[in-house]
């Protein structure tokens, strides 16, 4: 990766590290490496976000771009958008689940996936010199284009939702409008908050870091299923009407069963990351499934999705790619494919979960210095030690973020204690370095 992009885009708190000038660059540089290249632009909620707009299609104008502006719409509606009307690139403006305070740039090759670290090393290249095309591109508003991708949401579902109670929380971000839109369309009972085009709260105690909100929320509504989405809405939490939380791993054995019962599971196979829960993997593999491991990162869960011509593969965090439907992870997606399962089968999520997790312990320590932290002797030695003691029944997984400055670690072990007291121990030595 180069000195800008992260695993998901450019992002950063706005003014400091994510800046007009930053957004300039990247329009001018994505008209340098394809001449007059026609681009699909859309953002979130958040106040920031205006500005982005308007300096990244000043430098992708200028440089000969044509831009075609579609305002608020979810990170997946710009993929969609991008591969349907054969843009060269979308770009999507969010921090995606980070606080209101941050915001970043998603870029889309033309067939609607998310460019390669090679492909934004190698448009790092172009930030140096600005380019002023003699013939400037065109800028045009076209806002009407997110009725599409909601008319390709309702028709990627065949049941219609009728007399099923479901609960939303947008998160105040990039799908206030559609998903409430599109679950109406499908007939379901809805009962929706923090659904609102206000991005100075955006992932303000909402959406799917504050899962709590929605159990509260279904709690009182009386609902049957509820979904929380982040703030441009590619990952989604479900939670059942017993106030059960379904996260990525667990949505992503519901669908891989059900799509191998319909024969639509090729290879037996789906993707998943290195943070899959085992208990997952070992569940799957008794429904004769095989689980891939990435490293983290939806970008390289589609790589493997890709490469193996998979059709289903996500991440804990909620991230869920349906290759039938999208080329990245869509939340609204996810929900209305759950909701499927649901009608088709006349279950419950409960009674479609019957996996036995193992306990994981997840620890996020705010650093200044990841690289530094992440490779140092004294916390190799630490993790080798620990794992040697749990294995072969335990996992650690201690990775620098690739979005914050933050150290991540996850102890996955079946005695919740122990994996407790050993994340601790990695903890204070990382505090300490």
């Amino acid at each position: 990766m180069g000195n800008y992009f992260g695993t998901d885009g450019v992002r950063g708190v706005y003014g400091k590290t994510v800046t007009t000038e930053l957004a300039t660059d990247i329009g001018n540089a994505l008209s340098q490496i394809k001449a007059h290249p026609r681009i699909v632009l859309g953002h979130d909620t958040r106040v920031s976000s205006h500005a982005l707009m308007l300096a990244f299609a000043a430098g992708a104008v200028s440089g000969g771009a044509s831009v075609t502006y579609v305002d608020t719409i979810p990170t997946a509606g710009i993929s969609f958008l991008t591969q349907k009307h054969h843009f060269d690139f979308g770009v999507m403006i969010t921090a995606s689940h980070n606080s209101a305070e941050y915001n970043g740039i998603k870029i889309f090759g033309s067939q609607g996936t998310k460019l390669s670290d090679e492909d934004t090393s190698f448009l790092e290249e172009f930030f140096k010199n600005k380019y002023i095309c003699e013939k400037c591109g065109q800028f045009k508003s076209q806002p009407h284009l997110v009725e599409e991708y909601i008319s390709h949401l309702k028709n990627c579902t065949q049941s219609s939702f009728e007399h099923l109670k479901v609960c939303l929380d947008a998160s105040n971000g990039a799908s206030f409008r559609v998903a409430p839109r599109v679950f109406k369309l499908k007939n379901a009972q809805v009962a929706y908050f923090s659904c609102k085009n206000d991005g100075a709260h955006i992932n303000d105690n909402c959406g799917c870091l504050h899962i709590e909100n929605l159990i509260e929320k279904m709690q009182k509504t009386q609902s049957d299923v509820g979904f929380a989405f982040d703030g441009d809405s590619d990952r989604v939490i479900a939670v059942s009407s017993s106030g059960n939380v379904f996260d990525g791993d667990k949505i992503i054995y519901i669908l891989a069963k059900y799509f191998k019962e319909t024969g639509k599971l090729f290879a037996n196979s789906v993707v998943g990351t290195s943070h899959t829960n085992s208990g997952i993997m070992a569940a799957l593999n008794r429904n004769k499934i095989n689980l891939i491991r990435t490293d983290i990162g939806d970008k390289y869960v589609i790589e493997a999705m890709e490469k193996m011509n998979l059709v289903l593969g996500g991440e804990q965090s909620g991230h869920i790619i349906i290759k039938e439907f999208a080329q990245t992870g869509d939340g609204v997606l996810t929900a209305l494919q759950l909701c499927e399962v649901i009608k088709q089968t006349g279950k419950t999520l409960d009674e479609l979960f019957d996996v036995h997790m193992i306990h994981q312990e997840n620890l996020n320590i705010t650093v200044k210095d990841k690289i530094k932290v992440i490779n140092n002797e004294n916390l190799n030695h630490l993790i080798t030690e620990i794992s040697s003691q749990i294995a072969p029944a335990g996992r650690i997984l201690v990775r620098a973020s690739g979005t914050e400055e933050k150290i991540r670690v996850m102890v996955e072990y079946t005695d919740p204690n122990k994996a407790q007291e050993y994340a601790n121990q990695i903890k204070e030595l990382i505090e300490k370095i």
